[in-house]
């Protein structure tokens, strides 16, 4: 018996391994339960903490150390000029490299800028010193950083933290503290803030396949806020509660860019034995329940899986990976769309059986885990692997006669596992490599790493979590003091806090459906504003907003960035020529179906005619005569319906609606 078969023992599971019955017992092992039906205490007892970072782009005129324009977006296929980098890690003042950069130099990435002269100069190539840092928006920085309640600092240091993707051309991202240690409100505790930053944002990814990565540099150097909260969310609701909280104050000051990838969220996840796992990328808030329990449970699963091949396998210190060439018309048998390979490769993982297809996220499984390391780390497109364990009807098959043949080539034992993988020539070092590599971070339960958040809550690898160690100070960039004069003079000007605003909500009584997307669209200030100034019950201007401009909003692609002035000017409008509120989703409804609308010529143009409540119910009596003629039999309730729905045009604008109801409701009752 050789060395490595030493450390095999008994406890491993040498039974033939279904995948499907694998999957369910092992995911019935781990206990996952769906999202909705958890209950605190289950996340008390997992262990359950989440912080957040919370990214939010500012509405200046400039990028933050150039003066090139901001908020000016190009196509992807709309470019003057492209720049071709390779990322490589150096060592830094201690000696030693930053995993991540080891990582990123195993890719080979061919790292492709795609460049717009309107939006771009020599700093964003790194070929020009950063300008002074944008005045425009590091007050906007200092005023969000005030209603965090943190502490704003006295000089701004810059700094610079490394970005070793290539999102950034320079390598690193240059970076300021404006704020430490606030807190926000939550409905039953207060979160901890630990920093509010001011920093330029990165490049837009326009795609990622094998070795190229191609980004544009539209985006670059914007000026981006990122709020970072302790890990004092003990459920996944707290968490998007937080992010949301963190949103609404970011909006209310009206500063802020509004639209697709104008804020994005960054979630550390970590339960009892895990560790931080960071998810990149959130798009969407209500995205952050599902993944932080999904997340949870993946590394419980992790910890299982570590559980049982501690217990399988000896000595982990001897344990290494099989591999043998085999032929690649294998790979043809597979029903897949792939290129043309080089090299298939059999991979025998000693003491693994049961493994690859055990449970670790739904629908996931920890093949999975190797697949997508393949993936970004050798470049491997997916699909890259094939395993031993496949599930049937999967569309990767393989015959059973063919494991046979392959379990022979490599000399497997019961209880082992094989994966078959395929490439071309240069990647199959590096394949092979990141394979033994994952398997041997299973001894240890969690790794350190950043994931990449997906809309159905699961999450793929996408890069080894970067040191602590990332973060220098900028040779380029003096510090910058900021007086207590600047600071006072930007209090005195705070919005209101969003938590009165939330009260505010309520005390108008404005149905509870609406508060998200009034708080999200900062329309609270004007709600007040109309109301005072033209006698409008906040309650229907808060209706009118959050259902009839909401679902307008969400029918324009994309939806656009609210105009408080022409709003506040259409019932100005309305106001002035004595037309009831109400009146407003009609005007609304023409206004958003073009551009450059004069408010002025609205009413105009939806031929709106003044007139009576006596002129309107003069019509009454002719009308139920017609509907006693053609529905006699109908009810009550239907009648009334019939009614109004015919007086209703003359009366919108005219007339109060409950006030002719009550007529209406005469007329039948009375016949």
């Amino acid at each position: 018996m050789s060395q490595l078969d030493k450390t095999i023992v008994g406890d491993c599971d040498k039974t033939a391994i279904n995948p499907e019955e694998n999957y369910r017992r092992t995911l019935q092992q781990v206990g996952f339960i769906p999202q909705g039906e958890v209950t605190k205490e289950k996340y008390k007892q997992l262990g359950f903490k989440c912080g957040l970072e919370i990214h939010q782009q500012l509405l200046t005129k400039s990028k933050l150390f150039c003066r090139c324009p901001a908020g000016i977006y190009q196509r992807g296929d709309d470019y003057n000029a492209e720049v071709i980098r390779h990322m490589r890690p150096t060592l830094s003042e201690m000696g030693g490299y930053d995993g991540t950069a080891l990582m990123e130099r195993k890719t080979r990435k061919n790292i492709i800028y795609r460049i717009k002269n309107e939006t771009a100069c020599t700093y964003e190539i790194d070929d020009t010193p950063p300008f002074k840092i944008d005045t425009e928006a590091l007050e906007i920085a200092i005023e969000i950083a005030l209603l965090l309640k943190t502490n704003v600092v006295g000089e701004l240091h810059i700094t610079r933290k490394q970005y070793l993707d290539g999102s950034i051309p320079t390598g690193f991202q240059r970076t300021a503290i404006v704020g430490i240690e606030g807190e926000i409100p939550l409905r039953e505790k207060k979160v901890r803030i630990i920093q509010l930053s001011i920093e330029e944002d990165s490049c837009r990814e326009v795609s990622d396949i094998r070795h190229n990565r191609v980004y544009t540099t539209d985006r670059l150097g914007m000026p981006l806020i990122e709020m970072v909260t302790y890990p004092d969310m003990l459920t996944p609701d707290e968490a998007a509660e937080a992010g949301n909280y963190l949103r609404f104050l970011a909006r209310s000051s009206g500063k802020v860019r509004t639209g697709i990838g104008a804020a994005r969220q960054d979630v550390n996840v970590s339960i009892n034995g895990g560790t931080r796992v960071e998810i990149k990328g959130v798009a969407h808030i209500a995205w952050i329940p599902m993944l932080t329990h999904i997340e949870a449970f993946r590394q419980k699963a992790l910890l299982a899986i570590r559980e049982k091949l501690q217990k399988c396998i000896k000595d982990t210190s001897l344990w290494e990976i099989r591999y043998s060439d085999i032929d690649v018309s294998i790979i043809k048998k597979i029903d897949i769309d792939y290129e043309p390979v080089d090299r298939a490769v059999a991979v025998n993982l000693p003491g693994f059986a049961g493994i690859l297809s055990h449970f670790t996220q739904p629908g996931k499984i920890f093949a999975d885990e190797i697949s997508d390391r393949l993936k970004v780390i050798a470049c491997l497109e997916k699909p890259n692997l094939v395993t031993s364990e496949q599930f049937a009807g999967s569309g990767l098959a393989v015959e059973d006669a063919t494991w046979n043949e392959i379990r022979q080539q490599l000399d497997a034992k019961e209880g082992d596992a094989q994966l078959l993988f395929w490439g071309p020539e240069e990647d199959i070092t590096t394949a092979l490599e990141t394979i033994e590599e994952r398997c041997r971070l299973a001894f240890e339960g969690v790794p350190d790493e950043t994931r990449k958040s997906l809309p159905n809550g699961t999450t793929l690898f996408e890069r080894v979590l970067p040191g602590p160690d990332r973060m220098y100070p900028d040779t380029d960039s003096a510090p910058l003091s900021i007086s207590n004069e600047t600071i006072e003079r930007i209090r005195t000007n705070l919005p209101v806090e969003v938590i009165y605003r939330m009260e505010q909500l309520n005390k108008w009584k404005i149905p509870s459906d609406c508060h998200r997307w009034l708080l999200r669209k900062n329309l609270a200030p004007l709600i007040e504003r109309i109301s005072n100034d033209f006698d409008i019950s906040p309650k229907l201007l808060g209706t009118i907003f959050g259902h009839n401009l909401k679902s307008l909003d969400g029918k324009r692609k994309p939806p656009q960035r609210v105009d408080s002035e022409f709003l506040y000017d259409l019932f100005k409008l309305l106001y002035k020529n004595g037309v009831l509120p109400e009146f407003a989703p009609e005007l609304l409804a023409l206004s958003c179906t073009r551009t450059n609308v004069q408010v002025d010529t609205l009413l105009k143009e939806v031929n709106f005619q003044k007139i009576t409540m006596d002129e309107i119910t003069k019509r009454i009596p002719a009308l139920w005569d017609d509907l006693k003629r053609l529905n006699p039999n109908l009810e009550r309730f239907a009648m009334i319906r019939w009614l109004m729905g015919r007086l209703r045009p003359y009366a919108l604008g005219n007339v109060s609606l409950s006030d002719l109801r009550s007529e209406v409701e005469r007329t039948v009752d009375h016949g």
